[in-house]
């Protein structure tokens, strides 16, 4: 088995995230359109009509960030996308991946006990979770064995 190149992104986060977002948006684009006609004498206008639908936007888009996370791995070392920023590391510093007990996500064993969080590799996706492990692995092996 010769893994040259591994790619991983969460599924089941995006299974939830993505009906969320959309739930959210469509919500507050329909409470943003009835909002003019209220029996409590309140007056909205057309600027509080837009920012409720504006704040539909805002929420569903922030949703939506928990569906970024991706992990690629190649001969050349690993890039780690989570939910706000991308790092990129060297095999050689890292020093092992791993999944502790109870973890939620991955991660990036690197030295002076520093660790990074692959949030691609979740154990809410199980069986891919453990596949894209493995995958991980072998190219580690890989890499390891042709230095």
């Amino acid at each position: 088995m010769s893994a040259e190149r591994v790619e991983v992104r969460p599924r089941k986060v995006r299974r939830v995230a993505i009906p969320i977002a959309v739930v959210l948006v469509l919500t507050f684009a329909v409470v943003g359109l009835l909002l003019r006609n209220t029996p409590t004498g309140v007056i909205f206008s057309v600027s509080d009509q837009l920012a409720m639908v504006a704040l539909g936007l805002l929420l569903g888009s922030g949703v939506m960030l928990l569906t970024r996370p991706r992990l690629r791995a190649d001969a050349d070392g690993v890039e780690v996308r989570n939910i706000i920023g991308t790092q990129r590391f060297s095999w050689p510093l890292v020093q092992a991946v791993s999944f502790p007990d109870g973890a939620s996500w991955a991660r990036l064993e690197l030295p002076e006990d520093e660790y990074v969080p692959i949030m691609a590799i979740q154990a809410a996706d199980g069986e891919r979770a453990i596949k894209a492990m493995r995958e991980l692995r072998e190219l580690r092996r890989e890499v390891d064995a042709a230095s």
